[in-house]
């Protein structure tokens, strides 16, 4: 969290449209084919190489993209640092801000608990805008667990941050989390944006939350390219009960047993760009030189889109 020096002086930068820097856009070459390819800091997060160094990296690895999380952000703030030093890096190193991982419990019943979550997901959002970002994450952060969901509330909450969204172009995606207990299936996350009643709602789908929390992966098959822009990738073992793997049993795709090839077509059928962002928490590969893993990351994600399309060709 800003203290309140932090929010007077990000306050100065962002409360005033005249004052808010323009975003400073990478120069990215255009994609080939429907797949972009992105990195969230999450998977190099436990070598700590830092914000700057984790752009770098990604950069150097690769990447068309990042996800980062608003918390790294904040802490580049609060070091004196401002967020046009930041866009400007990101440009440098060629990079697009492609999501933000946010926390704040836009979805809570405490009413309080919610409009203050409110009030941070503006300030988050006029943060992002500055990078160039327009994509948020909204997931059930602070949402009591093993309630059943008033899918009429949800899509209503869930309706009025995308009003927010749409005053600074970052519109949230509404995120599942498979071991949540209260927001864990595709099926929920599609009636909430349903309920909603928005052309812009957006889901934010994970390989291993689809997993996780039984929502299986034929469900994708139904929905059209609209609905999902981003798919964070990762893969599970075969070893481990479902009720008993962790975010730190995720692999590198293709390294376990999701039907990723099956995904990826579903994902490319539908229709429209989609950005795949490797999100892994694997305490083995945070052992590791973070510029290894991001590229074995990526390699491994390009090698089954080629595989897909060499498919299609055959076909």
């Amino acid at each position: 969290m800003l203290n309140r020096r932090d929010l007077l002086k990000l306050s100065a930068a962002l409360l005033t449209g005249a004052s808010i820097p323009l975003p400073v856009k990478a120069a990215v070459a255009a994609p080939r084919g429907p797949f972009r390819f992105c990195l969230n800091t999450s998977t190099i997060s436990g070598q700590n190489p830092g914000l700057l160094r984790s752009i770098e990296i990604a950069s150097l690895a690769g990447y068309d993209g990042m996800e980062l999380w608003i918390n790294d952000i904040k802490a580049y703030l609060k070091q004196g640092n401002s967020l046009q030093s930041l866009a400007s890096f990101l440009s440098l190193k060629n990079i697009v801000v492609e999501n933000a991982i946010s926390f704040t419990e836009w979805m809570v019943d405490d009413e309080a608990k919610r409009k203050a979550a409110l009030t941070t997901l503006e300030q988050e959002m006029k943060m992002v805008a500055v990078l160039g970002c327009n994509r948020i994450a909204a997931p059930p952060a602070g949402v009591t667990k093993d309630q059943p969901i008033n899918f009429k509330k949800a899509g209503d909450r869930y309706r009025a941050v995308m009003a927010l969204g749409r005053k600074y172009n970052v519109m949230p995606l509404l995120e599942f989390w498979g071991a949540s207990g209260t927001l864990y299936n595709l099926s929920q996350a599609m009636a909430i944006a349903v309920a909603a009643d928005d052309r812009d709602a957006r889901i934010l789908p994970d390989v291993y939350h689809l997993f996780r929390g039984g929502s299986g992966f034929e469900g994708l098959s139904l929905l059209n390219g609209k609905v999902i822009d981003i798919i964070h990738m990762n893969d599970y073992p075969a070893f481990k009960p479902v009720d008993q793997q962790t975010d730190s049993d995720r692999v590198y795709p293709g390294d376990g047993v999701a039907p990723l090839k099956q995904v990826l077509t579903d994902l490319k059928n539908m229709g429209g760009k989609k950005v795949l962002s490797l999100e892994l928490f694997n305490k083995t590969y945070w052992t590791q030189d973070p510029l290894v893993v991001a590229k074995t990351g990526l390699q491994k994600m390009k090698s089954l889109v080629q595989d897909i399309a060499r498919n299609s060709i055959i076909k």
